[in-house]
């Protein structure tokens, strides 16, 4: 399925690189130049109004899944745009090939609205498991990086998100009301406890990197598709965070998860987060 038959670990070694620079490139050649200078025309809704898609979403989806198709033969694309175009195309998440999971805007309501707070997100995974993660926040040129085992670095350098610091509330971001059904607002209200400051959260993206740096302690978030968390699951696994969902078991990009689901510092806190979701103390 790889070239000469090597493994993705082999791949990655030789090729981490070049994923880099086409996660950099899409964004100065399709992003950039259009945050804050969006004409009306390049902005369409979706699903609804605070589902946003723009012409950034789509050019930079289709650069990268040209680039990395071809970076790795055998490979196979799930972006977020083409799966809204064609909903089956999802399905390769699980099948058997290597797989790009693309988020091109992740935050595109920040981006149609001038806001920094936007990334791109890029992992590969194959059969259900995250090998490789980039998240990369082109306003700030902040870029992320995890390699299943290798660890998890921003711009360089090392990260390590480390349990929250006692005596303090925990800061959980939470999915934001406009995505959450009456259902899940209900379990989402367990968070509102003593110990505990709940915000809504922004891009998914950056909630993730703002935990593997300590910034925040957790995230609880009510949807599961694989191109807003995949990046990030493995950002804050290899930071020595995890990962849980209402069940107890870790988050699968396959689907079929107990939402919502936690990403956090550490397990303790996960665990905290967990049973509050599920109306414990």
């Amino acid at each position: 399925m790889i070239e000469n038959n090597e493994t993705i670990d082999e791949f990655l070694a030789r090729h981490a690189d070049e994923v880099e620079e086409a996660v950099r490139k899409a964004a100065a050649l399709e992003i950039m130049p259009r945050w804050r200078r969006l004409a009306a025309h390049e902005v369409d809704e979706k699903a609804g109004p605070h589902d946003l898609v723009t012409d950034a979403d789509r050019k930079a989806e289709l650069y990268l899944t040209e680039i990395l198709a071809a970076l790795l033969p055998g490979s196979v694309v799930v972006g977020e745009e083409a799966v809204h175009d064609n909903p089956a195309s999802y399905e390769a998440i699980r099948g058997e090939a290597p797989v790009w999971i693309i988020d091109p805007v992740d935050g595109t309501r920040q981006f149609v609205h001038g806001d920094p707070g936007f990334c791109t997100l890029v992992a590969l995974a194959q059969h259900g498991v995250v090998h490789a993660s980039w998240t990369y926040a082109p306003a700030d040129d902040r870029l992320a990086t995890a390699v299943r085992g290798r660890g998890a670095f921003l711009n360089g350098e090392r990260l390590y998100a480390g349990p929250p610091e006692p005596g303090h509330d925990l800061r959980v971001a939470t999915s934001h009301p406009d995505y959450t059904t009456d259902e899940q607002k209900q379990v989402l209200l367990g968070l509102r406890a003593p110990g505990v400051a709940p915000r809504s959260c922004g891009s998914a993206g950056l909630e993730y990197l703002a935990v593997a740096q300590g910034e925040s302690d957790a995230t609880a978030f009510s949807w599961e598709a694989a191109w807003d968390h995949a990046a990030g699951i493995l950002l804050v696994e290899e930071a020595g965070g995890t990962h849980l969902t209402r069940s107890g078991e870790p988050f699968r990009i396959t689907g079929g998860n107990e939402l919502p689901f936690t990403a956090a510092r550490d397990a303790a806190t996960a665990r905290q987060v967990v049973a509050l979701l599920s109306g414990g103390a």
